[in-house]
């Protein structure tokens, strides 16, 4: 009898070391499966072949070339003649859906939690039900809004379909967020003699701060993936470069070594972004997870 705590601690611990090797594997089936297709773009896109060791089978091009990435830089490659202009458009598109979601999102969080609004959660599950309706049913309705407004062919009417589909995302994050601070603070300003702006600006949205960073993260990769409203609602003159990544569908012939470098460009701004505020993002994480 006397052996047998020994004997529990024992297969407990056995049991934890089975669970740790079970979440490193898995951990790594998770990576690989997630980095093959990075690890697939940067293959084609050093192939000096066209991207043709696609078709071929191998792990690895036998003389890696940057060709593909001189070719985007230089703006030689088909369809890329007009790549930083395109570029351009997307990092235009992408910022401002960014800067403006964390501005309405945080306005109107502000409003409903902090300022006490009556019904004020009935205006947040209002917003939330949008998300009921698919983003493709709406490109019709959308479309003809855009004409009536003349805003046709113009990159903010991207700007503005992706920010009202990325601000009730943020609305709730940004209030759930903000349920960690306490209404104390707002309180305490107030009696001070501060307006309501000046909680806003001075206590609101220094203590959102890693709050507001995933929500920035958030319209920003909402906006940098979209395709279809920006192929209906631009033409080939505000071409972006998710839209000339399409293109690749349409022609049997395409540089596919030429396009995928061009993707991987693509890719550095949201990474630099995430990179850049990483430590907000983690330290959201780890304020939301010791929460209440």
């Amino acid at each position: 009898m006397s052996r047998a705590p020994g004997n529990l601690a024992l297969g407990l611990r056995h049991r934890q070391r089975l669970i740790e090797i079970g979440s490193i594997a898995l951990g790594a089936v998770l990576l690989i499966w997630t980095l093959l297709p990075v690890y697939n773009l940067l293959l084609i896109a050093l192939d000096p072949e066209e991207g043709e060791i696609e078709f071929t089978g191998n792990l690895w091009t036998s003389e890696p070339t940057l060709d593909g990435f001189i070719d985007v830089i230089t703006q030689k490659a088909r369809y890329l003649e007009d790549f930083w202009n395109q570029f351009g458009n997307s990092v235009f598109i992408g910022l401002l859906t960014m800067v403006l979601t964390v501005l309405v999102g945080s306005l109107a969080s502000f409003a409903v939690s902090r300022l006490r609004l009556a019904r004020g959660s009935l205006l947040t599950n209002a917003a939330l039900l949008t998300y009921a309706i698919p983003a493709a049913f709406l490109i019709v309705p959308y479309y003809r809004i855009m004409h009536e407004y003349g805003l046709y062919d113009n990159l903010w009417a991207v700007v503005l379909a992706q920010v009202t589909f990325a601000t009730p995302f943020a609305i709730l994050i940004l209030q759930l967020y903000g349920r960690l601070i306490p209404l104390e603070l707002d309180d305490s300003a107030r009696v001070d003699g501060a307006s309501p702006l000046q909680v806003y600006m001075r206590i609101y949205l220094p203590l959102m701060v890693p709050a507001l960073a995933v929500v920035a993260i958030y319209a920003l990769l909402l906006a940098w993936n979209d395709y279809l409203y920006q192929a209906v609602l631009l033409s080939p003159r505000n071409m972006t470069v998710s839209m000339v990544q399409g293109q690749l569908f349409l022609d049997v012939d395409a540089e596919w070594n030429a396009m995928m470098a061009a993707a991987i460009l693509y890719v550095l701004p949201p990474l630099a972004v995430l990179f850049v505020l990483r430590r907000y993002v983690a330290a959201s994480l780890a304020m939301v997870s010791s929460g209440p």
